[in-house]
C-alpha cells in the first residue's frame, strides 16, 4: 500500500502557517507525502523569505503549492474581515480542484486533508469528496474550548446571536482554565464592529464543520491545559510542535530571518538580554512605540528587539531623535529573527511577546519568564495563562489614553528580573512541556495513535 499523502491547509496567516508546516515535518518523518496549500500571495511571500541560493519550494517530501484567496493583488490583507468573506468565497471552489487535479494525476492521491480549525469549508471539502477531515487547532485548547461553547454562551444571554457581547464579566469554563473578559472574547477584539460580526459567523460556521472531522488535534500539552483537556475531551493534545532545528529556514516564514542577531546574543552575558517581538500582526501608533523604544534605553540592560518593516502606523523612521546611536553599544533591531534559536540562547533573561500562541509555547519550552502585551484575537488568553494560571509572567498597565509609558515598562523588567521565582517556574514548565513531547509523554502517545490510523 503506498504511504499516505496528506493535503495540509493552514489559515492564510503567519501564526498558522508555522505550526502546520511544524505538523507536515512531523508527517514526513514518519514517511508521509505532504502537499502544503498557501495562498499564491503567501506562496511569493515564503519564496521571497527563503534564504539566498534555496530557491526550491519543496522540502523533503513536501511540496509548496498554492489557491488564490479571492482578493485582488492590491486589496488589504490585514482587513481580517475582508479576506475572511473572499477566502470562503473563492477558496473552498479552488481546493475541490486543485485536489482533483493531484487525484487525476499519476501521482499519490490525497487521503486525508488536514485543515486549520479556523477554515471550516476546507473540511467540508473533504468530507463531500469522501476524504479523511482532520482539524488542527493552532492555538490554546481554553480558546477552542471557548469556541464550541458559543451556542451555551448565546443561551445564557452573554452573547448575542451575532456576537455582540451583552453581559460585562469575567468567563471561566472550569476551575484552573483561564478566566476570559468578555470584552477579550477571540472575535471582540479583532478589527471594527463589522469585522467582528463577520469572524463571529465564520466561527459559528467553522464549529459546524468541525462535525465532519475525523479528528480536532491541538498544538497544545495536557500538563500545560490539564483543567481544558479534561473540559473539551475532543479535543487531542499534539504538541508543543515547534520547529526542529532542520526547520529554522523552512519554507513558513513571510520575512527573510536575520541571523546575525545570534552573534551578536553570543557575546551577551548569560541571562541578560530582553529579547522583544510582537509576531506578525501587532502594529503600534507612534506614541506607543516612542515608549516602548525609551523604555528599552530606560532599562540599561542589552536588548533585541524585532521591528518589522510595517511595525508602526507611521512611514517615517519611527525612533527617537539619535536613538540608534545612543543604545547601539547594548541594543540589536533587527526585521524578523530566528526566533527559536533566540529563545534558546542562554543570553536571553526573559521575552516582552504579543502572547501570541507560537511565542507562548517557544518560551515555555525554552524556560523564558515573559513580559505580557497582547494585542488581538486570542493573546489576551495567552496572557492571562502566563499570568495568572502558569505564574511565569507580568502584565502591563496602560495609562488612562491606552498607552504603556516607559517608566511601567521599565519597573516590570525590573521586578520580572529581580525576583528568581519567575524563571523558576519557567523552567518547570519547560520540563513539563518537553516531557509531553518525549517518548511515553502523552502527546507523543495520541500522536503515535493519529499516525496508526493515518495507516489504517
Amino acid at each position: 500500500m503506498s504511504s499516505p499523502h496528506i493535503l495540509a491547509i493552514p489559515v492564510p496567516a503567519q501564526g498558522h502557517v508555522i505550526p502546520m508546516m511544524a505538523l507536515s515535518q512531523c508527517l514526513v518523518n514518519h514517511g508521509f507525502k505532504v502537499t502544503f496549500v498557501n495562498t499564491d500571495f503567501n506562496h511569493n511571500r515564503v519564496a521571497n523569505a527563503l534564504p539566498d541560493g534555496q530557491s526550491h519550494m519543496t522540502k523533503d517530501r513536501i511540496d509548496l503549492v498554492s489557491i488564490p484567496d479571492g482578493l485582488e493583488p492590491g486589496e488589504d490583507r490585514r482587513d481580517l474581515g475582508l479576506l475572511t468573506e473572499a477566502m470562503r468565497r473563492v477558496m473552498p471552489g479552488k481546493l475541490e480542484e486543485l485536489i482533483e487535479k493531484i487525484n487525476g494525476g499519476d501521482g499519490e492521491k490525497i487521503t486525508c486533508v488536514i485543515a486549520d480549525q479556523g477554515i471550516g469549508w476546507a473540511l467540508e471539502v473533504a468530507a463531500k469528496m469522501k476524504i479523511k477531515a482532520v482539524a488542527f487547532w493552532t492555538a490554546s485548547a481554553a480558546v477552542l474550548a471557548l469556541k464550541l461553547n458559543i451556542p451555551k454562551l448565546i443561551d445564557e444571554g452573554i452573547i448575542d446571536n451575532d456576537g455582540t457581547v451583552l453581559k460585562s464579566q469575567a468567563i471561566q469554563l472550569a476551575p484552573n482554565m483561564p478566566a476570559i473578559k468578555t470584552a477579550d472574547f477571540v472575535w471582540a477584539c479583532i478589527g471594527n464592529e463589522t469585522t467582528q460580526k463577520i469572524m463571529f459567523q465564520f466561527m459559528v460556521r467553522s464549529i459546524q464543520a468541525v462535525q465532519v472531522a475525523d479528528w480536532i488535534l491541538c498544538n497544545s500539552a495536557y500538563g500545560l491545559e490539564p483543567a481544558a483537556f479534561t473540559f473539551a475531551p475532543e479535543i487531542f493534545p499534539i504538541g508543543p510542535l515547534l520547529a526542529s532545528s532542520r526547520l529554522e529556514n523552512s519554507p513558513g516564514n513571510f520575512w527573510q530571518q536575520d541571523s546575525t542577531c545570534l552573534q551578536w546574543l553570543d557575546q551577551q552575558l548569560p541571562s541578560s538580554v530582553i529579547y522583544v517581538a510582537f509576531g506578525s500582526f501587532t502594529i503600534f501608533n507612534q506614541t506607543q512605540f516612542l515608549e516602548l523604544a525609551l523604555a528599552l534605553e530606560l532599562s540599561e540592560r542589552p536588548f533585541l528587539w524585532v521591528v518589522r518593516p510595517d511595525i508602526t502606523d507611521t512611514t517615517s523612521d519611527p525612533y527617537p531623535d539619535g536613538y540608534q546611536e545612543r543604545v547601539a553599544s547594548r541594543g540589536r533591531m533587527v526585521g524578523w529573527a530566528p526566533q527559536q534559536r533566540v529563545l534558546a540562547h542562554p543570553s536571553i533573561a526573559c521575552f516582552l511577546s504579543h502572547c501570541g500562541w507560537n511565542s507562548t509555547l517557544e518560551g515555555l519550552s525554552n524556560g523564558v519568564p515573559f513580559l505580557c502585551w497582547p494585542y488581538f484575537a486570542d493573546q489576551f488568553t495567552n496572557e492571562s495563562y502566563i499570568c495568572d494560571v502558569w505564574k511565569v509572567g507580568l502584565k502591563f498597565e496602560k495609562n488612562e489614553t491606552g498607552i504603556v509609558l516607559k517608566e511601567e515598562i521599565k519597573n516590570k523588567v525590573d521586578q520580572l528580573l529581580g525576583d528568581e521565582i519567575y524563571t523558576a517556574r519557567a523552567r518547570k514548565l519547560k520540563e513539563v512541556a518537553i516531557t509531553n513531547v518525549e517518548e511515553g509523554g502523552q502527546s507523543n502517545k495520541t500522536f503515535k495513535n493519529f499516525i496508526e490510523w493515518m495507516k489504517s
